[in-house]
């Protein structure tokens, strides 16, 4: 129930050639406070509910927990989430024995393209595509919450 992940910006469309899979997400927040954020998501045709918490001093890892729900479930609960619904597309491409999973965003996020990996340990190393740009890890803004509040085009 810990995850770590470090998170980066992309630098080109390179990695949607490598992408073994891709899928439309929409999500929003039932409650973007930092130190619990509880998150409605429909990926594809499934719908799920995800708790975390607040991240540790490096911003590399935090409790949470997720529950695959029935999507028509999941459509009613994103009616009640706070304002700014996220909508993106997730592509994931395999690199060396991790999988990065890279978020293109829409509508008032536009023209944000992020990265992520989870990992085993926060010193894990990791293979660097070349479409890697800078790691954002530590920085709130970054977090979909804030996104869903802050958006990308207001900044």
């Amino acid at each position: 129930m810990l995850e770590i992940e470090r998170k980066f910006l992309v630098t080109s469309n390179a990695f949607k050639t490598e992408a073994f899979t891709q899928n439309r997400i929409s999500q929003g927040y039932l409650s973007s406070v930092p130190e619990r954020t509880v998150r409605v998501r429909i990926k594809g045709n499934k719908g799920f509910l995800t708790i975390k918490g607040a991240s540790n001093e490096s911003g590399l890892s935090r409790f949470e927990w997720e529950k695959e729900i029935p999507v028509d479930e999941a459509n009613v609960l994103l009616k009640l989430c706070e304002k700014g619904v996220i909508d993106k597309t997730r592509f994931e491409v395999k690199m060396g024995n991790h999988i990065f999973e890279i978020d293109e965003f829409y509508g008032e996020n536009e023209g944000l393209i992020m990265a992520e990996i989870e990992l085993k340990s926060e010193t894990e190393t990791f293979e660097k595509p070349n479409w890697l740009g800078a790691e954002v890890t530590n920085d709130n803004r970054y977090y979909n919450s804030y996104l869903s509040q802050n958006p990308y085009k207001q900044w």
